[in-house]
């Protein structure tokens, strides 16, 4: 059973135009059409995709065996010419990864390792366990394959860069409760985030802003979770929180509460501060990339919210 101590942080060198980038799916398989057009936006974006053919095996659902795709994984981290990893896709799958993951070989060759959805269980438990900063963001065979489907702003996150997050220029992103708080940057989707807990695997949230975004879940679904969330503790010590766009997460009818309001019954009485709307992992255009691990502060004042990164997450 693995041990989950909080080391220090690691943080993957800078990603620089024309350095190689690792494709790896490491849950489910992919339509093959979009993963070579998000292979191509990536070439028109200055970088050089690589990726090994067993990619496009498929075992049930997934993209292959689990020996396949952590061997995969692995791979690309150990590749000295391989500079960053970006996932394919989510789906399911990638928790079949968590109990074989080489631990010391990722901590030995960290670099930058970047998806969403499914994908959430790799990102928090690499960071917990080896204390290497992830990144929650765009993935080949969905948001590079389409039209404004990558937040380029915050795509210079990996560069180095140390963009701000305002909804006066982020439409959708909202407050919802006033407060002011630092922490560091951790989450990612809502159903994996609960999927973790009682297991070795469990996310480590205090001393936290929290993100937490999904798709296609009711409210009734979201409040459900985020329940379970506040009864397992995992609200506890959290600095703030700050939710994504939570794509088609309604009603099937025009009846029935607003999201937004779901959320604040159930955290609105943590006296932190909460933010609504940041358009990351599941969202309608422009994935916006956010890094694991690193500091951020979280400004809510009744009119308006910022997140904004209070150190790089490269080096």
């Amino acid at each position: 059973m693995p041990t989950l101590s909080h080391p220090a942080r690691i943080k993957p060198a800078a990603l620089k135009p024309g350095d190689k980038v690792g494709i790896v799916a490491p849950a489910s398989s992919f339509n093959r059409e979009e993963f070579e057009a998000g292979c191509a936006k990536l070439r028109a974006l200055g970088y050089d995709p690589v990726y090994s053919e067993s990619i496009f095996d498929r075992d049930l659902y997934f993209a292959g065996t689990a020996a396949r795709r952590v061997r995969e994984l692995e791979s690309m981290f150990e590749r000295d010419d391989v500079k960053a990893i970006v996932c394919a896709r989510g789906g399911y799958g990638a928790n079949y990864l968590l109990p074989v993951l080489d631990l010391k070989k990722i901590a030995a060759h960290a670099k930058i390792l970047i998806g969403y959805s499914d994908i959430t269980c790799l990102l928090t438990y690499i960071l917990d366990a080896t204390g290497l900063v992830t990144f929650h963001g765009p993935m080949v065979a969905k948001d590079f394959a389409r039209e404004q489907g990558v937040d380029s702003p915050s795509w210079q996150t990996l560069t180095g860069a140390t963009p701000e997050f305002d909804s006066a220029n982020h439409s959708g992103f909202k407050p919802l409760a006033n407060g002011s708080a630092e922490g560091v940057l951790y989450g990612g989707c809502l159903s994996i985030l609960v999927a973790s807990l009682g297991t070795p695997y469990e996310i480590q949230t205090a001393g936290t802003i929290l993100f937490i975004e999904d798709v296609g879940a009711k409210p009734y679904q979201v409040d459900r979770m985020l329940m379970q969330l506040k009864l397992a503790g995992k609200f506890n010590g959290v600095k703030g929180i700050v939710f994504g766009e939570m794509l088609d997460c309604v009603q099937p009818s025009t009846q029935g509460p607003a999201l937004e309001e779901v959320v604040l019954r159930v955290v609105g009485d943590l006296g932190i501060p909460v933010a609504y709307g940041l358009p990351s992992g599941h969202v309608s255009n422009a994935n916006i990339t956010l890094p694991l691990g690193v500091n951020l502060g979280l400004e809510v004042d009744g009119t308006r919210a910022v997140l904004k990164m209070l150190e790089p997450a490269t080096i």
